[in-house]
């Protein structure tokens, strides 16, 4: 079991905890406010975003796959920052590179601290996860070494520069539905508000006044490596306001399970292709709110993991057990509120 698989605890904890890979970085922070101002990506009639594709290239050409099958110029995606991670070849990065070129891609933790140069005397926030002082050191550690390995990857390849012109925030709109783009949560690139256990209390303290101060009705996430789904009531309106996170694009989501998980937010009356997949949805205002399996090509993946993370490396001795059995979470757990199971 990986650090990210179980964990959400309240936000002041993973800012207080310390040393590389714990640490909240304060250029991480951001409010409602800097949300609301944040660049908005076009208009669309069905907008997919996907969330810790972690250098997945055969999940990437999946879900390229399924956003071709939609009508013409009617759908957007959004890469929600860890589209790098298991990608430590540099063809492999290079391909990610090139297959997500016409996506409008935010930075997560790991394209932060890709393009971070830690200058001597300053703090360093290894991989960024945030990870809460509960979490294993091992298991910290071995994220610190996946990210000082892609680092390399990422300098060979010479896209340090483009990494760091990314924006950590984004905001778009379907029908008449505001949708905020993050990767972590309502207070941090690398936050854990949001994810599935910490979710009702962060509905209690704090999170609700945020689609206020974000001028938004739903937002869409992914840090926390495992899926959630709810709406909730708004405190100034009788529409309802509603969270996605989607998990991992690229790496098993449920238990029995390797499919990966994306979002996809269309106007009512635009349904997915056949074959694209829907685990659970909601209709929040003209839109259908939904979680789409990625069925990728599994044995692919794998022998390009097992060549690029040999047993006894740090992502193998991370993530080879939730790749091939998926985590202990079963898909019963992720949708909440108005979000219904399709299958």
């Amino acid at each position: 079991m990986n650090a990210r698989e179980s964990l959400s605890v309240p936000a002041h904890e993973a800012i207080q905890a310390e040393g590389p890979g714990r640490m909240c970085p304060l250029d991480y922070r951001y409010n409602g406010e800097a949300l609301a101002s944040a660049p908005a990506v076009p208009a669309a009639q069905v907008l997919w975003i996907v969330g810790g594709l972690y250098g997945n290239v055969e999940a990437m050409h999946r879900i390229n796959a399924m956003v071709a099958c939609e009508p013409a110029g009617i759908a957007q995606v959004v890469a929600n920052g860890d589209f790098h991670w298991f990608d430590a070849e540099v063809n492999d990065f290079l391909a990610i590179e090139q297959g997500t070129r016409h996506w409008h891609r935010l930075r997560g933790n790991v394209e932060t601290e890709l393009s971070r140069i830690v200058q001597p005397g300053q703090p360093d926030a290894g991989c960024g996860c945030g990870y809460p002082a509960s979490v294993p050191q091992e298991d910290v550690e071995r994220s610190n070494l996946i990210l000082q390995q892609l680092r390399s990857t990422c300098l060979a390849a010479g896209h340090t520069e483009a990494l760091a012109a990314l924006p950590m925030l984004l905001r778009a709109q379907v029908g008449s539905l505001r949708v905020g783009i993050v990767h972590g949560d309502d207070q941090s690139l690398a936050g854990w508000r949001l994810s599935h256990d910490a979710l009702a209390s962060s509905a209690r303290h704090g999170l609700t006044a945020f689609f206020e101060a974000a001028q938004i009705d739903l937002i869409a996430s992914s840090h926390t490596c495992l899926p959630v789904a709810s709406t909730f009531e708004s405190a100034t309106g009788p529409n309802a306001i509603g969270l996605i996170n989607n998990g991992a694009a690229g790496m098993a989501n449920f238990g029995g399970c390797t499919d990966g998980v994306v979002t996809r937010i269309a106007r009512i009356g635009t349904p997915p292709a056949p074959g694209a997949r829907v685990l659970y949805r909601a209709q929040m205002a003209d839109c259908e709110v939904s979680a789409i399996a990625v069925d990728f090509d599994w044995p692919a993946f794998m022998a390009r993991f097992d060549r690029t993370w040999p047993a006894g490396s740090a992502a193998a001795q991370s993530y080879r057990h939730r790749i091939v059995h998926g985590p202990d979470y079963a898909l019963d757990a992720a949708p909440r509120g108005a979000f219904q199971r399709c299958v």
